[in-house]
């Protein structure tokens, strides 16, 4: 028919049409449409790309809240913090593409702002949990052998002496968000070098660090923005799983890079206090973990007052949804999409009839 779209292209006979398993190079592949990516051979950075996604005037809803206090980061500030801490970062400690950054921190307002900077200078950003031991950290150090180490004064004791550290919560941190940028040439970084380091949980043996190139990223994001439809209003993206987590790493850079206002969760996880949040802020998605996801269905099935009506969708992720709990979400909240993060990618949307 005339004006139709083509159909879209069929796998190659070497990949299984059900599974997108290529048997002769042992390969799972997608079986949905391809996204649009940069050539590979184009020097791009994940911050370079992500801050193109962006519109211009940038948008007037906050990018970063502080669920716990308010506190906001516009996207103008969020850019020029990010550009003014990687120009202070280059210069002053002489940081360069190819070294390592170990983040030791609970979450706050500077950490995306500090991801930002790092990637556009091609440092691998490494977080890590900040609950970890002396020995676990140490382990870590060794695997991914930082050049530099961030880490608020509640962690910093748990750090190697030999790892140079600079505190988010001093006032030598603070100055460099607001210094005045260098004009000295921008890093060149490649979409095969080291994005980001990340680490296992060690629930099967000692933790591992897990690299993830520019390119890998870059290729998250753009599957975010191509799947993002057009709204009369911003999403609002509460995330409440820690930043160090690959769910939360990721999450915290697509709200960013879609525009999004992400509300930041910079208190230990308290179900009452999320929901308070998502009724003070008009969340509309909402990133949990499965045990977090349940203390919401329990308190709400118990009564509880909260106004959840801005919310739309919940995605879960770190484990899967078992199937009760499922059930339980969709007769207690039937108007709002329940999803399923698995291995950095939405992989399902998950429905259940009444």
């Amino acid at each position: 028919m005339a004006g139709s779209p083509p159909p879209p292209p069929s796998p190659p006979p070497s990949i299984d049409p059900r599974s997108g398993f290529c048997q002769k190079t042992k390969i799972f592949h997608s079986l949905r449409p391809a996204v649009p990516l940069p050539p590979v051979t184009v020097p791009l950075s994940v911050a370079s790309y992500a801050f193109s996604l962006l519109p211009s005037p940038l948008p007037s809803h906050p990018a970063l809240v502080d669920a716990a206090t308010g506190s906001a980061v516009s996207f103008p500030d969020l850019l020029s913090q990010s550009l003014s801490l990687a120009a202070s970062l280059r210069t002053h400690l002489g940081l360069s593409p190819g070294h390592v950054a170990l983040i030791l921190s609970p979450a706050r307002l500077e950490i995306p702002v500090l991801y930002f900077a790092l990637l556009s200078l091609g440092i691998a950003v490494s977080p890590a949990n900040p609950a970890s031991t002396p020995a676990e950290i140490a382990r870590l150090c060794r695997l991914s052998n930082p050049s530099i180490a961030f880490a608020v004064s509640a962690t910093a004791a748990a750090l190697p002496r030999h790892v140079p550290t600079l505190l988010l919560d001093s006032p030598d941190f603070q100055s460099l968000l607001t210094a005045v940028p260098s004009a000295a040439a921008p890093a060149e970084v490649r979409q095969s070098d080291t994005a980001a380091i990340l680490y296992s949980s060690g629930t099967t043996g000692r933790m591992k660090g897990v690299e993830l190139t520019h390119r890998n990223v870059i290729a998250e994001l753009a599957s975010f923005f191509t799947a993002q439809g057009r709204r009369l209003s911003p999403v609002v993206q509460m995330v409440t799983v820690p930043l160090f987590h690959a769910f939360g790493f990721i999450f915290c850079l697509k709200a960013v890079a879609a525009g999004e206002t992400a509300v930041i969760q910079t208190v230990r996880f308290d179900v009452k206090k999320t929901l308070r949040a998502v009724d003070r802020f008009g969340v509309t998605h909402l990133t949990m973990a499965p045990p977090a996801l349940l203390a919401v269905v329990r308190v709400c099935e118990d009564g509880e007052p909260f106004d959840l009506s801005s919310l739309e969708v919940i995605t879960c992720g770190g484990a899967p949804i078992r199937m009760e709990l499922i059930k339980r979400f969709v007769q207690r909240f039937p108007n709002v999409r329940l999803a399923q993060v698995n291995n950095l990618q939405l992989t399902a949307n998950l429905r259940i009839s009444n």
